[in-house]
């Protein structure tokens, strides 16, 4: 049996998509939903996704990149089974022609196949880069590396705010925004609807999983992209008015792009994806007070949005400890929010269910990425699975997955161990 028919044989059953939802809900499901792999942050590197496969006993085959930037692997849908994984990432409708995809090399030597849109180039002194699509280099990653980083933020020479046509032009020369994974191009121009539309309605036909589709509508992230990181921060605290209006300006854009995004699914996608990380390892970017004024009623427009024009819960992507922050992301309209970093100040998972498990999904928690997972022993991994469900599981709310992406570095008996232990709970 083919992957594409493995999958069309599980559309039958949407026992999947059912479980995640009722979770949504707040109710508890016959059994604690599972995310692998359904969005950018609940992946695997395809470094550590090729050596799981071959401890699987798996036939070799070059493995797909379909995130370039991270590296992250497209994991075929007979471990999604193998694993019982509840959700499915929109982009999986796309690029499953041979034609989409090039050779390439990871940095450990293992042959892989990138997006032909998203196809690093060897640079002059070593290397790898991306470049934007009149040439200029936005991303690289030296010898030795395993990801690649930014390089270039097109807005960092800006005073006060940019146009708006200025900030629509940064997207294309910033890797974050400009190095896409499928659809990709596949989705983009006068028929990018149409595209879209088509690619939601065949993976439902052929998904029983619940489909997370990635929108982004980052605000604080996008200044920091395009501004740099110290520059964004000081716009917002000597700038006010400009910074302002240039979140008004990312808005707009931000909301023309949701009505074309939504509006063409019809009613096929469960989820949409959010990402703003608005945390540290030891609390929030900022103050409450600033994420109110800058913020929540700008995020609250965007779910708002969305709710209005499709049928779908929010999740938001934000690492960190965010506490302080979670009663104002629930009153702007949050259902759910990820990765739950367990290991920032703040973020217990106990204390977490207490407070907020009855307001908002926590989608994430389940294992430590930082220290547990490429770190301790399959039995120890186990052991904090167990931990972490037993506290987050009961009465819903709770969707599980690893903290972040599996990085190259995880021994693949630890991914086992992890799934494992989950299906012993069911």
């Amino acid at each position: 049996m083919s992957n594409d028919d493995a999958e069309t044989a599980r559309a039958v059953d949407d026992s999947s998509r059912r479980r995640v939802l009722d979770a949504l809900a707040h109710r508890e499901p016959d059994r604690v939903p599972v995310d692998f792999s359904g969005h950018r942050s609940s992946g695997i590197s395809a470094i550590a996704y090729a050596r799981l496969r071959d401890y699987l006993g798996l036939p070799k085959r070059p493995v797909r990149v379909y995130d370039p930037v991270q590296q992250l692997a497209v994991v075929d849908p007979e471990v999604l089974d193998m694993f019982g994984i509840d959700t499915i990432e929109l982009g999986r409708a796309f690029a499953n022609s041979d034609a989409d995809w090039a050779d390439w090399v990871l940095p450990d030597g293992t042959p892989c196949q990138m997006p032909v849109w998203a196809l690093p180039e060897r640079a002059d002194a070593g290397g790898w880069v991306f470049k934007a699509a009149d040439g200029l280099p936005i991303a690289a990653m030296p010898d030795g590396a395993l990801y690649f980083e930014q390089t270039r933020f097109p807005l960092q020479e800006s005073f006060g705010c940019p146009e708006r046509g200025e900030i629509e032009a940064a997207f294309g020369h910033c890797m974050w925004t400009a190095v896409a994974s499928p659809p990709g191009p596949l989705a983009a121009g006068p028929k990018g609807e149409l595209a879209l539309a088509g690619g939601a309605a065949c993976l439902r036909q052929r998904s029983g999983r619940a489909i997370v589709g990635l929108f982004g509508g980052n605000l604080l992230e996008i200044g920091q992209f395009f501004f740099r990181h110290d520059n964004f921060y000081m716009l917002l605290a000597a700038e006010p008015a400009e910074a302002h209006k240039f979140l008004d300006r990312l808005l707009e854009i931000h909301l023309a792009a949701l009505k074309r995004f939504l509006g063409a699914m019809g009613g096929n996608i469960d989820l949409i994806l959010f990402g703003d990380d608005l945390g540290m390892q030891t609390g929030p970017q900022m103050s409450p007070a600033m994420y109110r004024e800058f913020f929540k009623p700008r995020h609250a427009a965007l779910w708002k949005r969305a709710k209005e024009l499709a049928q779908v819960k929010v999740l938001l992507h934000s690492c960190g400890g965010i506490r302080p922050l979670l009663p104002d992301l629930i009153e702007a309209g949050l259902d759910a929010v990820n990765p739950v970093q367990i290991s920032c100040e703040g973020m217990d998972a106990a204390g977490l269910k207490r407070d907020f498990g009855r307001d908002i999904t926590l989608w994430g928690g389940g294992c430590d990425t930082r220290e547990v997972l490429p770190g301790g022993t399959p039995q120890q991994v186990r052991d904090h699975v167990r931990r972490q469900v037993d506290i987050l599981a009961p009465g819903g709310g709770f969707v599980f997955q690893q903290v972040h992406n599996i990085l190259a570095d995880v021994p693949p008996a630890n991914i086992v161990a992890m799934f494992e232990a989950l299906a012993e709970l069911r």
